[in-house]
């Protein structure tokens, strides 16, 4: 007899009868007693793991190869742990390198092939989403799938175009950034400009206006009137010395 206390969640499993674990198992908790000689009990985590798989070929539009060494964690779906076991009959080292692996490395390639090669080094990010969109699509049966990185390595043939291309894109938009820069700065000059022109023309106005309604004012009367106010008293003199007789013939 054998005795284990499990983390994870382990399933019975019967190793004599018709059935031979195909279809009969338990899932149990706590302390597992089983015999050895007519039982095993696996276990499954339910926990994140994280696998690391060594480097694999893949196929990208066009035609080009790469390389990728494909990191990522995954997950279990408690309540299915049992019908993967029907279906596959390993335990989950062996989905890992086997099954699971497939199935990453599948996405993956599928996904790449409707990537143009240059696309994918410039939207890396985009281009690893999509591959975790796939991967779920087709393990969430059994799995999730998170994290993910390809690590991709373009083929050294293409490193230097690739390398050029993105430069000139860069270039590309910091060129366009900088020419809507000018057109705003220039929208803002004008605006400037117009709003000083309005505020010449605003004092012009008013000066006229004020040159007509002081033109108005001056009228004959009040311009003697200005005159006598600044008179000092004195009178104009000759050359000979002698002061002139003025008459008020009124």
């Amino acid at each position: 007899m054998s005795s284990a206390c499990r983390k994870s969640k382990p399933l019975k499993i019967n190793l004599i009868g018709d059935q031979r674990g195909v279809s009969s198992y338990q899932y149990k908790t706590g302390w597992v007693v089983y015999n050895s000689w007519t039982e095993q009990v696996l276990e499954f985590p339910t926990f994140q793991q994280h696998i690391e798989y060594e480097n694999q070929g893949v196929i990208l539009k066009g035609g080009f190869s790469a390389t990728i060494k494909p990191t990522f964690n995954y997950s279990l779906k408690e309540d299915a742990i049992g019908e993967m076991f029907v279906n596959l009959r390993k335990d989950i080292r062996e989905v890992e390198q086997n099954w699971l692996k497939n199935a990453i490395i599948g996405a993956v390639n599928d996904v790449a092939n409707t990537w143009e090669v240059d696309s994918i080094f410039n939207h890396r990010q985009q281009f690893e989403s999509s591959i975790v969109v796939e991967c779920n699509k087709r393990l969430s049966k059994w799995f999730n799938v998170s994290q993910l990185r390809t690590n991709i390595v373009p083929p050294e043939s293409l490193q230097e175009a690739i390398i050029s291309k993105t430069k000139a894109i860069q270039q590309a938009e910091a060129a366009e950034r900088q020419a809507l820069t000018a057109i705003a700065d220039g929208k803002r000059k004008v605006a400037v400009a117009r709003a000083d022109s309005a505020e010449t023309i605003i004092k012009a106005n008013a000066a006229a206006l004020s040159m007509k309604i002081k033109q108005r004012e001056l009228t004959p009367l009040y311009v003697e009137f200005l005159k006598a106010q600044a008179w000092d008293g004195k009178l104009p003199t000759t050359v000979a010395g002698g002061s002139g007789t003025f008459l008020n013939i009124k």
